[in-house]
């Protein structure tokens, strides 16, 4: 029997793991990117065009046909290319200069892009504007939030604090605390990471507060009454006062 040689593996730049990564893990953009962006990660890893064509139920020629268009044009090869028609009124550089500002700078006077102001900064229809952010997977509206725990004992507290809820004690006495964020001044723990191609803003769980009183208040939620104290820092020797007023 003869077989074939193993095509070597793709050489990927840690940028262009990064993006393909973002793209095969996204749930917005066209089904066909995503499976040509896990086509290229697979092949990265060496696997040959036979077991990818089998995960993704293709044919050996559409696999190879891919992998030849990421060789030659990188990640603008896994876009389709532009179908016979009436020819494009905005150019490759008006699309460049329209992601390039959304990516980079926020609109005066606002916090995120609307369809409409980078419509109006970049001179470009609204619905125009509309089809390059859904083709290129680009969200100004949406944030997601994400968490970097540094604690070394985090998965035994995790593991802890789920048993206790599975299978609490016998007899046992359960407190919940919780924060109320919004009625203070608050600064994110790390930088926001900027929106993308194919992903959303991202933010942290956590938060500095500054410059705010802290209200200590608790509910009995058998009789519905509600004890409360405000203490002028918000740190453990004030909560545990709170707790031994509550006691």
């Amino acid at each position: 029997m003869i077989t074939g040689r193993p095509m070597p593996a793709l050489v990927l730049a840690p940028d262009e793991q990064t993006q393909l990564h973002s793209l095969a893990a996204s749930r917005i953009l066209p089904h066909a990117l995503v499976a040509r962006a896990k086509l290229v990660l697979w092949s990265a890893e060496g696997q040959r065009n036979t077991q990818i064509a089998r995960r993704l139920h293709w044919r050996n020629s559409t696999v190879g046909k891919w992998r030849q268009r990421f060789l030659q044009h990188r990640l603008a090869g896994l876009y389709d290319e532009l179908r016979p028609g009436r020819p494009r009124s905005i150019d490759d550089e008006q699309i460049a200069a329209l992601l390039q500002r959304t990516l980079s700078r926020k609109p005066v006077n606002s916090t995120h892009w609307s369809i409409r102001q980078a419509a109006q900064a970049s001179g470009i229809s609204r619905s125009s504007v509309h089809r390059v952010f859904q083709a290129f997977g680009v969200q100004p509206h949406h944030s997601g939030s994400f968490k970097l725990s540094t604690d070394p004992f985090f998965v035994e507290k995790v593991r802890d604090i789920v048993g206790l809820y599975l299978k609490p004690p016998e007899r046992a006495l359960m407190l919940c605390d919780d924060e109320k964020s919004q009625i203070q001044a608050l600064n994110r723990t790390q930088p926001v990471l900027r929106i993308g191609l194919g992903y959303v803003e991202g933010v942290t769980h956590d938060y500095v507060p500054h410059g705010t009183t802290s209200l200590f208040a608790a509910l009995d939620i058998a009789t519905g009454v509600v004890f409360s104290k405000c203490k002028p820092r918000h740190r453990h020797h004030e909560f545990l006062s709170f707790l031994r007023h509550l006691d």
